[in-house]
């Protein structure tokens, strides 16, 4: 298990030093600002439509290295997909970083933020892009704080 644990510290890091779809993505249909104050992380996810599917996302913002990472990751994650697939995907990511029951095999790359849940200060780290996606899909122009 240590070369596991080792191979997902790699991809968040990876993911943090070298975020993909880091950007503001110009024209987006929906957008939405995620803030978490008891860090400082700052992120707004913008998506562009194609009728219920995600059919490109960015995110730009700063925060730590989890943030950044499984920011960057769930814009991977949920590129194509359709607004259904993308609420799954964020009930197992959550479930996952929670510590809750999860199938960590179905989540992919995902998986490396399962260590997270020991640590649950950083669950809300690793959840803020997935909770600023959730608005930004609902459409809701408020922005997300999760505290």
């Amino acid at each position: 298990m240590p070369d596991l644990k080792a191979l997902y510290q790699e991809v968040i890091l990876d993911h943090s030093k070298n975020p993909r779809n880091f950007q503001k993505l110009d024209p987006a249909d929906r957008k939405a600002l995620g803030r978490n104050p008891l860090c400082g992380d700052q992120y707004t996810v913008y998506l562009r439509m194609d009728g219920d599917r995600i059919a490109d996302i960015a995110f730009e913002g700063q925060g730590c290295a989890i943030s950044k990472s499984s920011a960057s990751m769930m814009t991977q994650a949920v590129k194509g997909k359709t607004e259904r697939e993308a609420e799954a995907l964020f009930d197992r990511f959550h479930d996952l970083v929670t510590g809750k029951e999860a199938d960590p095999e179905s989540l992919g790359k995902l998986a490396a933020f399962q260590g997270v849940s020991e640590f649950p200060i950083r669950v809300k780290c690793a959840s803020l892009a997935w909770h600023t996606l959730r608005a930004a899909v609902q459409g809701k122009e408020f922005p997300v704080s999760i505290e």
